[in-house]
Formats: C-alpha cells, structure tokens, sequence
C-alpha cells in the first residue's frame, strides 16, 4: 500500500523516507496560491506541515475513525492547542480531577492568568460535573482513566450532558488508546493523544495528536499550534510511524501481562490494594468492561502496604522497592517496550500537598507501572523481589 504524503510515483519506498527540509520550492507565485488554498497538495514550510507529520496523522486518523487531524510536538501541545487554540479570555472549562500533571498545572495556573476560568470535577459522577457548569462554560476536557488511579469516566453520560449543554466534550485518549476506546463512537467533540506514550511505544519520540468532528475546530487548532511553534520533528514522527506499525502487537502483549500482574500483587503480603480494570474488585470494572469492550489496558496502580509509620515510612518502602526492582525503568513515563514504574508523589503529582495526593488515594506508597514486553513470569518474579525488599 503507497504510503499517503509521498509524491506521485509509479513505484515508491518500503519504508517512508524521512523528509528533515524545512522549506519546500514551488513553481510560482500562482502555484503557492494553488497549495495555500486547497487546489493542489504540498508542502511550503515545515513549521506548517510535512510529509512524515502527514503520514503520522493519516494513521491515527484512521485508528480513531477521523479526518485531518494536528500532529504536534507533545502530548501537552496537543493539549495546549486544544485549551488554547479554542478558548478565549471569559470562558469557563471543565476538567477532570484527576487528569495529567502538567495537564492539571495548564488549568490551576496558566488558564487563569489569561483569563480562562477553571473548575475541576470528578469525571466519573456527570452530576459533580453538572454542577460545576456555568453560563461561560465552553468545554470538558476528561481522560478515560485517570492518571495514575485509574478510575474510569463516564463517558456516555458525559456526552449527553454536554450535548444537551452545548458544550465540547474532550477525550484524551492516551491510556485507552483506539485499541480499547474510540471516542467520538461515544459522543466526543475532539480526541487527543500523547502519542510519545503507547502509540509510539520506544521511549524515542515525542509527539501529541488532536482533532476535532468538526473540521473548522480542528483548522482552528491547526493554526494555533503553526502559529506558537508547536510543530512536530521529522524524525520523531518518522519513529512513531515506525512504533504504531507494530502497535496492536504490543498493547495486546502487553495487556495480557498487565492482567497477569495485577492478580500476582493482589495475592502479595505487602501489597495493600490493587487498581486494575480488568479486576471485578476495582471500583469501576462492570463500567470499564462494558465502555472498554473488556479490555483493561496495560496500566496497573498498586500501594506498598508499609504498616502505621505514616509518610516517612511510605517514602522509605517506595525508594527500597524502586532501588530492588531490578531492570525496570523507573522514570515518569508510559507505553515504552519495557516496563516503567512511575511514583506519582515525587513526579507526575509533586506539585499537590500531601494531603491532596491523600485525597486522591495516592499515598508515598503508591506506585503506577507501565506494563511492556518482558517476559511475564521473570516481570512477576521481579515485583516479587521488589516487594519483600520494600516491606522488610
């Protein structure tokens, strides 16, 4: 199959080629004209498009049953085109409560300084998010798991509640991705990706993906992400092309591993409770089998039970864990091909006070992995250790 963005050809590359130009040469005045006004495909400068960016969106577009969507530097300046790119000074946006970290900093202190209130409200219950609406309120901007306790959305009842409001409801769909979920199946405005995260799967790109149901919202972001730089490197995108060939692969692998894992640390001395949504004991599993057609992703969240010794003692059984969980990452990170630890208290969730994070159920003892492509039973056999270490 010829891969879309490539130049007419009676034969073509296997592999896509790489295109690092930054500018592109046409014909004339009246060609340029023709490019810039949809009577002719091309490129002009890559700050506006390219053809490995193009090739990117074009998958995506098709995994998630879209059209022209924005690929971007970042999973935030997917974000931030989204926010940023359609709200104005005076509008009010919604947001879940327990989204992205640097997701919830966009919202608690970069929106209000520019004018754009905030309110953040559990996704899961439509009637918090009912309630915190306002006459300005534009938007609703959810994850479909929340990051890193894994609770699910309402997703349908989102979407009739914004419907019936006339507001944008906005999924982001890392987590999940199109493999467990597709949003606008289920009544989303706008869909966006960290495709850094699973889609891309090698720790060795970094990109985000947006787009809208309706192609003037998502011209809008287009140009606010052209406009402030968002743009997105060749060779990232050339990697991440390279990653989502083999996708479907490794989110099932890794799937079936993570399952695995969560019933192994759920039968473990030290371990004090287990989220994962494919378990019948997580809070949301008869909702997440049937909005995720039974598929439970490969995240799975766990707490060290460290007994009564309070924060001091958590911190100190996370660092003996993390140090004896030998070859595996332990980075602030998802979806690469290994396995990652995340300690939402000194990365992702740093920035909320103790009490915060307790609030949300994340204790100093609380970890988020990122299940990969190890071989399951030496990855059981290393959280075995790991676990002994830390509880000792």
């Amino acid at each position: 199959m010829r891969p879309e963005g490539l130049p007419e050809s009676s034969s073509w590359p296997v592999v896509t080629p790489l295109s690092p130009s930054v500018v592109y040469s046409s014909q004339s005045p009246d060609a340029l004209d023709d490019q810039y006004e949809g009577r002719a495909q091309g490129f002009t400068y890559s700050r506006e498009g390219h053809p490995n960016a193009q090739v990117v969106a074009a998958r995506l577009d098709a995994m998630e049953g879209a059209e022209g969507g924005v690929v971007t530097g970042s999973g935030m300046g997917a974000v931030s085109a989204v926010l940023m790119g359609l709200l104005k000074t005076g509008d009010h946006v919604i947001g879940g409560n327990q989204l992205y970290g640097r997701s919830l900093r966009l919202m608690a202190e970069d929106l209000p300084r520019l004018g754009i209130a905030t309110t953040l409200a559990d996704p899961g219950d439509v009637a918090s998010v009912e309630a915190a609406i306002r006459p300005e309120t534009k938007m609703v901007l959810v994850e479909v798991l929340s990051n890193p306790t894994l609770r699910l959305a309402d997703i349908d009842g989102l979407a009739a509640l914004c419907k019936a409001k006339g507001l944008l409801l906005v999924v982001d769909n890392t987590f999940t991705t199109p493999r467990a979920f597709r949003p606008f199946d289920h009544g989303a405005d706008i869909v966006l990706h960290s495709i850094t995260k699973l889609l891309a799967g090698h720790s060795d790109a970094m990109l985000g993906y947006v787009v809208a149901k309706d192609p003037a919202l998502t011209e809008r972001m287009r140009i606010f992400s052209v406009t402030t730089g968002m743009t997105p490197s060749p060779f990232d995108c050339w990697l991440a092309e390279r990653g989502m060939l083999s996708f479907d692969l490794r989110f099932d692998r890794a799937e079936a591993t993570a399952a695995r894992l969560a019933d192994h640390l759920a039968a473990q001395a030290g371990v004090k409770r287990v989220l994962y949504p494919g378990r019948a004991d997580h809070p949301d599993h008869a909702g997440a089998m049937a909005l995720l057609d039974s598929h439970g992703c490969n995240m799975v969240s766990f707490e060290l039970d460290f007994g009564e010794g309070g924060a001091r003692a958590g911190r100190a059984a996370a660092n003996a864990f993390a140090r004896a969980a030998e070859g595996l990452s332990f980075a602030p990170t998802l979806g690469d091909a290994g396995t990652t630890l995340s300690h939402p208290a000194s990365s992702s969730h740093r920035g909320l006070t103790a009490e915060a994070r307790e609030a949300l159920g994340m204790s100093e003892g609380f970890f988020r992995v990122s299940v990969g492509l190890e071989e399951p039973e030496a990855l059981l056999a290393v959280f075995t250790r790991a676990i002994a270490a830390a509880t000792a």
